[in-house]
């Protein structure tokens, strides 16, 4: 057990934003209020403040697909079976409770009252940052020793490389990590244990004349699997001492990184999205995430490929590196050495050392290969070698190399039509699209717009040392309904646009680019656009019903809602909602 989780509070890492509703509200009132306010629950209380129930989003999705009154209240739909804890409470009850009980969240209760809640993203996020935290300082710790520190994976590949290690050997961290240990030194001891996985102690050798160490050479193991091998080049009173220290300082990097994984199945959490499009999609991308397939991402440039597969790759189980590749970027006379490395020597202007690889650096990992339609014929063939045999051959290397590599490819091109004017080959299309994802266009994303506006807004101004900047509901209309060719890509560039020329707390159209201001005019006039979501044309049937009835009352409120037969509050929400004053 990880001590810090028991010293930690629930008051101290629990989140205070939440909803709270009384059991008399209308649960399509209060639904409409939780997703407006993006988030992911309601608790119900009694006139007493006393919670008595809760509805989460994943209730909102059962009751929607069973159907449900739109009248009736939330005493009608709730659960009422809560489990609550103190505020002082330890974050490892909080987190074995979650566990046990299979719940996403636990409301922190006061005197009766509710102050806060434990979700699995509080709980996540705490220790992502116990992670890094222990991560700089075993760095700090490993290059603060007075001996030489070596640590190589499983694999051979050199993963610490200490100052005193460069001092000693003469070679540098950069030039030595992330390269095999046996292409610096062949007869080292760390090669022996790596292929016996058996401990070498206090042996005596040489590196350089009039110089003598004792090398100890351990293998690491947690939980019976090999993890790789840590050598120590130091004074032998104190051998024993440092190698339970690394080996305790592993061991809790990678308890942490087993824990952050329990709660890391929320991995699409970043991506702002509440449109049935994007939840469908969601849907298939964590559900294939787990498994070994290869994956196509279409869609067109802009909606966010390199996100998903991002997304895709840290919900998987897969312990390597997401590495990125945009293949409409390289040179085509670079793309072998860039996907499968050189050998010292391979061709001029190559480093003596060598090169290796992307598939090589994403051993156990991702690929991701952008604009895989823009990849030359040339590459396609060696690329399905590779896919099919599961292994490279550096430029100049006249051996294999073994790689567990996943693929995920990403294009807007139609690639079938490519396949039939010979640009791309039908073969490697097939290995590729084990499995398509579409992600649609932010114009058929209405929902989202907002979502993303306000998402936009908070990280933007954060980037740009500015408090978050309101936005005018003229504004929010022209962009909600600006056709976005460039999709999120330009929705983000359009916002960071607004807030680096607004001069006012309140961003007004007078910011807005020319050609965004113009379209929304020209559409308004015209008027020649036909929208077919369903939620646009009820919204559109909502203001023009209001308007009416608003104007036969005189604009008296309490009768316009007993004619629209929806209580005074509704309406009230849906003035405001709709801008209609």
């Amino acid at each position: 057990m990880l001590s810090f989780t028991k010293r930690t509070l629930a008051k101290d890492v629990m989140s205070k934003t939440f909803l709270i509703l009384n059991k008399n509200k209308i649960l399509k009132d209060s639904i409409e209020l939780m997703l407006r306010l993006n988030l992911q629950e309601i608790f119900v209380t009694r006139e007493n403040k006393k919670i008595i129930g809760l509805i989460t989003l994943k209730d909102v999705s059962t009751i929607k697909l069973n159907g449900y009154n739109e009248n009736l209240t939330l005493e009608n739909y709730m659960n009422t079976n809560i489990i609550t804890i103190d505020e002082d409470e330890s974050l490892s009850t909080c987190r074995d409770i979650m566990i046990k009980k299979n719940i996403g969240r636990l409301p922190v209760i006061k005197n009766g009252e509710l102050i806060g809640i434990i979700r699995e993203r509080e709980i996540r996020n705490y220790f992502y940052m116990k992670l890094e935290e222990i991560g700089i300082k075993l760095n700090r710790i490993i290059n603060s020793i007075h001996e030489a520190v070596a640590v190589i994976d499983d694999s051979g590949y050199v993963m610490i490389w200490n100052k005193n290690a460069e001092k000693l050997y003469n070679v540098k961290a950069e030039e030595i990590i992330g390269k095999k240990m046996r292409d610096f030194f062949p007869e080292s001891l760390v090669e022996e244990v790596l292929d016996n996985k058996k401990p070498i102690e206090n042996k005596y050798h040489t590196p350089r004349d009039n110089t003598y160490v004792v090398v100890s050479a351990l293998p690491i193991f947690v939980e019976n699997q090999f993890l790789g091998v840590v050598s120590t080049d130091r004074d032998i009173t104190e051998v024993k001492k440092l190698s339970e220290k690394l080996e305790k300082a592993t061991k809790r990097v990678e308890m942490l990184e087993k824990r952050y994984q329990e709660y890391n199945d929320n991995s699409f959490s970043n991506i702002v999205g509440k449109s049935n499009k994007m939840i469908k999609v969601m849907e298939i991308a964590k559900h294939v995430s787990k498994t070994q397939a290869s994956i196509l991402i279409t869609g067109e440039s802009g909606t966010g490929k390199e996100v998903f597969s991002r997304a895709i790759h840290d919900n998987s189980e897969r312990k390597g590196l997401f590495v990125p590749v945009n293949c409409s970027a390289i040179p085509m006379e670079l793309f072998e050495s860039e996907l499968f490395g050189y050998e010292a020597g391979a061709f001029t202007g190559a480093s003596k050392k060598g090169k290796m690889g992307i598939f090589e650096l994403a051993n156990k990992g991702t690929v991701f290969l952008d604009e895989i339609g823009d990849m030359p014929l040339s590459m396609q063939v060696k690329l399905l070698r590779v896919l099919q045999e599961r292994e490279v051959r550096r430029v100049g290397g006249e051996k294999s190399i073994k790689v567990d590599v996943r693929i995920i490819s990403a294009t807007n091109k139609n690639l079938s039509n490519m396949i039939e004017t010979g640009k791309f080959r039908e073969d490697l299309y097939y290995r590729l699209n084990v499995v398509e994802i579409e992600l649609p266009p932010l114009r058929d994303r209405g929902l989202d717009i907002r979502l993303l506006i306000d998402y936009f807004l908070d990280t933007i101004s954060e980037s740009n040392n500015k408090k978050k900047l309101k936005m005018d509901k003229e504004v929010i209309s022209i962009l909600e309904n600006y056709k976005w060719k460039g999709n999120i890509r330009e929705l983000k560039n359009t916002i960071e646009h607004l807030i680096v020329l607004s001069k006012d707390s309140i961003i007004t159209s007078d910011v807005i680019p020319r050609y965004i201001f113009e379209y929304s005019k020209n559409k308004k006039n015209i008027n020649e656009f036909k929208t077919y979501d369903l939620n646009e044309v009820i919204k559109d049937i909502e203001i023009k019903t209001i308007k009416e009835v608003l104007q036969k009352t005189n604009n008296n409120k309490t009768k316009a809602a007993k004619i629209l037969n929806i209580p005074r509050g509704t309406l009230y929400y849906k003035l405001e909602l709709y801008n209609l004053k």
